[in-house]
């Protein structure tokens, strides 16, 4: 590599939750002209990246189509109930054995190679989930920063009995939904998670995948890691969040919090049809429940039906999919408050609007941090794994109000859940406190300041 170049490779799966706060930084860096900058991602988010060259240019690097067994959009709907099911360890079970594919991690693994064989990256800046790029850089020795959409727990917390971890052992699992202050059988479960997880990765089924594994190591020349090698190996672990949004956790050295990862706002300017229906109201309750959400037929109904109930006290805005509008009741019967949309050009100015008062959401990484940066006050309806570990998190905070029975949209519980944030001040005071320390963090321009500082990027010792 040419003594003067100091490429940075940007690598993400395609979900929004996790390319996303990617794309932020990556354009912060255009904006600042970096150059070499490199994004190395799925074919449906390639529009996506040709728009964030604002200043120098971001330069695509395809790693193919979508892999199903790596996206849980793409997952078929029985697929989706396994991993959304009520029970958490289940569902975590599900979510493991249905993701933890090793010949589809090897494809991605492959064509991330002959990326980095082109690019010869100084630097690369990989989203925690993407372990095949973790592995890569790890087996070439090229310094990397791990991005962690998540709170910080949930990455340095051990999911087995004998796991190395930063957190007590007592300290509530990842996806278990548990509160730091557990009542006994509480604690009991909490243990038996681990537990469980262990002998799932010793039966018969999960024993022959991680024997495939192997293989590909050997294949591939790379050592065994253990969980926390992402962590241990980083030369910076950049977490969109910050300590008041977590229980108390030890963190790494190079682990530091930048709370959420905003882009300029407005992020839609043209989008005046849609701002000026906010502007025109008093107050507008804003549902969005993420991509990977699907609704039934009763669940639509009964956000109809809320909506119904709120009308003459609050609007409410509500980001349907397109492919799920169809389970409708006819146009006609909708309420008058209700606006439904299939999407908006931009969530964030929406949650920035002063005339939107709480944020009805799934709760996941992003949407929790980004509900906060915005001082938005939350009712939760937790879809899967670390969901229930944020609407923990926001109850205890003071932020959330979390629905009892979040899979029957239970409309009385809905109604009351949203009644009681929108008119109980504290939910807004806590909020707005944690929203100024969320902005405080500096996000994008933290995040960009200590990536830029790192010794792979200044040419000295690495």
């Amino acid at each position: 590599m040419d003594s003067a170049r100091r490429p940075i490779l940007f690598v993400s799966l395609p979900e929004s939750g996790l390319a996303n706060p990617l794309l932020v930084l990556a354009e912060e860096l255009s904006r600042r002209n970096v150059p070499d900058l490199w994004f190395a991602t799925d074919e449906p988010r390639r529009e996506d990246v040709k728009g964030i060259s604002v200043g120098s240019p971001v330069e695509f690097a395809s790693l193919g189509e979508v892999v199903s067994e790596l996206s849980a959009v793409t997952w078929n709907d029985e697929v989706y109930r396994e991993v959304t099911q009520s029970s958490r360890f289940k569902a975590h079970r599900a979510v493991i054995r249905h993701s933890f594919v090793p010949v589809a991690s090897d494809a991605k693994f492959q064509k991330l190679a002959a990326i980095v064989d082109e690019v010869q990256p100084a630097l690369m800046v990989i989203d925690s989930i993407s372990g095949f790029a973790i592995e890569l850089a790890i087996a070439r020795k090229i310094p990397f920063v791990l991005s962690v959409p998540f709170s910080p727990s949930n990455v340095l917390t051990a999911f087995t009995p004998f796991g190395k971890g930063y957190t007590p052992w007592d300290f509530p699992v990842p996806h278990t939904g548990f509160p730091r202050r557990m009542t006994l059988t509480q604690q009991i479960s909490n243990q038996l998670f681990k537990w469980r997880t262990l002998a799932m990765f010793l039966s018969p089924k999960m024993s022959k995948v991680l024997a495939q594994d192997t293989q590909r190591r050997k294949a591939r020349g790379l050592p065994p890691l253990s969980p926390m090698a992402r962590i241990e190996n980083a030369q910076l672990v950049l977490c969109n969040s910050i300590a008041e949004l977590d229980y108390p956790v030890r963190l790494p050295r190079q682990m530091k919090l930048v709370g959420a990862m905003v882009p300029p706002l407005p992020e839609a300017p043209d989008d005046e049809e849609l701002s000026g229906w906010l502007d025109a109201q008093s107050s507008v309750v804003y549902a969005g429940f993420g991509t990977i959400t699907r609704l039934t037929r009763q669940q639509v109904s009964a956000m109809v039906e809320v909506a119904r109930r709120l009308d003459g006290r609050h609007q409410v805005l509500w980001k349907l999919p397109s492919g799920q509008q169809h389970l409708l009741p006819p146009e006609e019967t909708l309420p008058g408050n209700l606006r439904i949309e299939s999407w908006v050009p931009s969530q964030l100015d929406v949650l920035a609007h002063p005339n939107v008062k709480v944020f009805f959401t799934h709760a996941g990484g992003n949407g929790y941090n980004e509900g906060m940066y915005f001082g938005k006050p939350l009712v939760v309806r937790p879809l899967w794994v670390d969901c229930y570990d944020q609407a923990v998190r926001g109850q205890d905070f003071g932020i959330s109000l979390t629905l009892d029975r979040p899979r029957d949209m239970d409309v009385n519980d809905v109604v009351d859940k949203l009644t009681r944030v929108l008119e109980t001040p504290s939910f807004r005071r806590n909020a707005e406190r944690l929203g100024a320390l969320q902005r405080a963090a500096g996000g994008r321009a933290t995040a960009a300041d200590l990536l830029l500082g790192l010794p792979a990027l200044a040419g000295g010792p690495q």
